[in-house]
């Protein structure tokens, strides 16, 4: 194939590429941008294939066909709770393939294109594209194990955040190290291993250290933030590699995860810069007591639906312990009975609710929820004063009254306004914290009732009696 004709086709790839960006911006396009992605992609790996057909052709093959077939199988069987650690394990794996094609570049240039000894501009494109492939694996490591809940195993995983004295100045150290190190690599005349490694060395612990010290209630952000460095990751090691296919897609990926990264840190209050960092300069908050002895008022499934069923306005606000429960079809079907008796029901979404951004909004399309019906937090939070009855479905940190007290370690994130409406109904499995490990003041109010049991069961009670 002609490098007139590859070009061509990464450009089509390219444009794929950007609807698809354009597509997800909106529920209502997203399956059509999710067609553009997958067909740029496909374009965009026969087009490769097609320039190394004089190759080892055959062991891409086979690798290709290994990978796809994980893959697959792994989507098969992943469950819709399980999708932001499986989208940790991605970015983990695209930030792994980055440093290794640069280990593989730095031990034989020839074999990619590049002379040898290495020229200085391919030097500093490894060396940026190393150590942001190792600081994206080793924290998507720990994003993983924090969403997967193996904090009760290994303590790095806690969803708490895990800080100790002179954290941020050891960061600091390493990530100097870190630049020497790679200042040195880049100076010195060979291949210049031992630099190399330290330097990648360093970029995996800072990896680990940068994620550790960011609470549950953050992970949202650090999902969309490792999805940025992934990107910069592949863009960096497009340099190297001369694949401008390369290069355009981790820059899409990079900017697109660094904007909604900043987005989310806006829509919850908190400093990008501080995210990024690891926490650094974030305040302190005190740990939120626990239950103690207050009381609950608890009711059943049919006390829940009489409440509904003569209200003239009910808001539905789904979070993690509805994706658990599978119960979005359940709500959907509750909430057309609620309709057809009159009742006016929307739904309520934070940016942060469940473990990825978008989570809820996934879930509820899934259940074919009109997007009508669905309201961001800004535009529904002064709605709930004039709400007859609010029904929290598995939500804790995103309407905890806790995020207006100083000392909060969630001290400033806006949350759904919940306690203001007349009445709150609240569905969970128990009084357990939630993800941030914090007591929730909203379950001990006089206005709210709680339900407790499984939210797919209850809202199948609720339907029954309704």
């Amino acid at each position: 194939m002609s490098a007139n004709l590859v070009a061509l086709w990464y450009l089509v790839a390219s444009v794929c590429f950007i609807l698809a960006l354009k597509g997800l911006s909106s529920p209502t396009t997203a399956r059509r941008g999710n067609a553009f992605g997958i067909a740029g992609m496909t374009i965009a790996v026969v087009t490769t294939l097609a320039v190394v057909a004089k190759g080892r052709l055959d062991l891409i093959v086979v690798a290709a066909l290994a990978g796809g077939s994980v893959g697959t199988y792994v989507s098969r069987r992943v469950q819709m709770t399980q999708m932001p650690e499986l989208v940790a394990a991605m970015h983990s794996l695209v930030g792994m393939a980055a440093v290794l094609i640069a280990v593989a570049v730095v031990n034989d240039p020839a074999s990619f294109g590049i002379a040898d000894p290495l020229p200085t501009g391919n030097k500093l494109e490894l060396f940026i594209g190393t150590f942001v492939g190792a600081i994206t694996f080793s924290g998507s490591v720990i994003a993983f194990g924090k969403l997967a809940g193996l904090g009760r195993h290994f303590r790095p995983f806690s969803s708490a955040p895990v800080v100790f004295r002179g954290q941020h100045w050891l960061n600091l150290a390493l990530a100097l190290a870190m630049i020497g190190f790679g200042i040195v690599f880049f100076m010195a005349e060979g291949k210049a291993w031992a630099p190399f490694i330290v330097m990648a060395a360093i970029a995996f612990l800072l990896g680990f250290l940068i994620i550790i010290p960011i609470g549950g209630a953050d992970m949202p952000v650090v999902i969309s933030m490792l999805n940025s460095y992934s990107g910069w990751a592949a863009a960096g090691i497009g340099f190297s590699l001369n694949n401008t296919m390369l290069i355009v897609a981790g820059s899409l990926v990079g900017s697109s995860g660094a904007i909604l990264s900043y987005i989310m840190c806006k829509a919850m209050n908190r400093s990008f810069i501080s995210v990024i960092l690891g926490g650094f300069g974030a305040a302190e908050g005190a740990a939120a007591a626990g239950a103690g002895e207050k009381t609950v008022r608890s009711g059943s499934a049919d006390d829940a639906a009489f409440l509904m069923a003569n209200a003239e306005s009910v808001i539905i606000v789904p979070g993690y312990g509805l994706a658990v429960a599978r119960a979005q079809h359940a709500v959907k079907e509750m909430a057309e009975k609620l309709i057809h008796k009159g009742v006016n029901v929307r739904y309520a979404i934070h940016p942060v609710a469940g473990r990825m951004p978008g989570h809820m909004n996934v879930l509820l399309a899934e259940a074919e929820v009109p997007y009508d019906q669905v309201h961001e937090m800004e535009d529904i939070n002064s709605e709930f004063g004039t709400t007859d009855v609010v029904l929290v479905l598995g939500a804790n940190d995103v309407v905890n009254p806790l995020a207006h007290e100083k000392g909060s370690p969630i001290y400033g994130m806006p949350i759904l306004e919940v306690a203001r409406s007349r009445t709150v109904l609240v569905n969970k499995r128990s009084m357990a914290a939630g993800y941030a490990g914090l007591d929730n003041p909203l379950f001990y109010m006089d206005k709210t009732m709680m339900v407790f049991g499984d939210a797919k069961k209850v809202v199948e009670d609720i339907v029954k009696a309704l």
